[in-house]
């Protein structure tokens, strides 16, 4: 590579394709590329030189010497994100209002759930899942939102963090009775107008 944006891009072509050398006039796709990693490797170049790239460009340049230059010529600056001001009301999206018709039609209900499991072996500090189980929370917004309706309609209301209780719960069970807990577990009905659509039971 002959300037730091070769080099960079070498080495995001060996990283996508597994290769252990790459060259600048090696071809994406003779080294194996395909239509899927060079979806790949679009994204990691906008993500990595903050550029946009059409994945057409890597089709007609598939060489790094070749990309590094349409990037000089065709390559844009990507847009840097920036925080919107909130309205004071936020709006149902069209899946949110749809989940929200039929817990009104019907109730509260599991049938939207989207339960994982997972069996931990080893030692476990309770404490420190149970943290970064609340950073989770603090994190996703959308992890903290209720429903609730007025004269003017439903709308989104997102709880501040220190207004959140952390459903994080540890329960002792026997042995033979874990299988029954568990699905218990995750047919729990969520009140969308009442509690944060998230939870966990170790």
């Amino acid at each position: 590579p002959r300037t730091p944006r070769e080099e960079i891009l070498c080495t995001l072509y060996s990283e996508i394709l597994s290769v252990n050398t790459v060259g600048i006039d090696d071809s994406f796709f003779d080294l194996g590329g395909h239509s899927l990693l060079a979806t790949r490797l679009v994204s990691r170049i906008r993500t990595t030189l903050g550029r946009e790239l059409p994945i057409r460009q890597l089709f007609e340049t598939p060489t790094v010497a070749g990309l590094s230059r349409a990037l000089d010529t065709s390559g844009t600056l990507r847009t840097a994100l920036a925080a919107r001001p909130r309205p004071e009301r936020i709006p149902l999206s069209y899946a949110q209002q749809r989940l929200w018709f039929l817990h009104q039609l019907e109730g509260p209900t599991a049938t939207y759930n989207i339960p994982t499991t997972l069996r931990l072996t080893g030692a476990l500090d309770t404490d420190a899942l149970h943290a970064a189980f609340s950073d989770l929370l603090a994190r996703h917004e959308s992890l903290r939102t209720i429903y609730a309706e007025d004269d003017q309609g439903a709308q989104q209301v997102v709880l501040p963090v220190e207004a959140v209780a952390t459903p994080f719960a540890v329960v002792d069970v026997a042995a033979e009775d874990v299988a029954e807990r568990v699905a218990e577990a995750a047919a729990h009905a969520f009140d969308l107008g009442a509690e944060i659509p998230v939870r966990a039971r170790l």
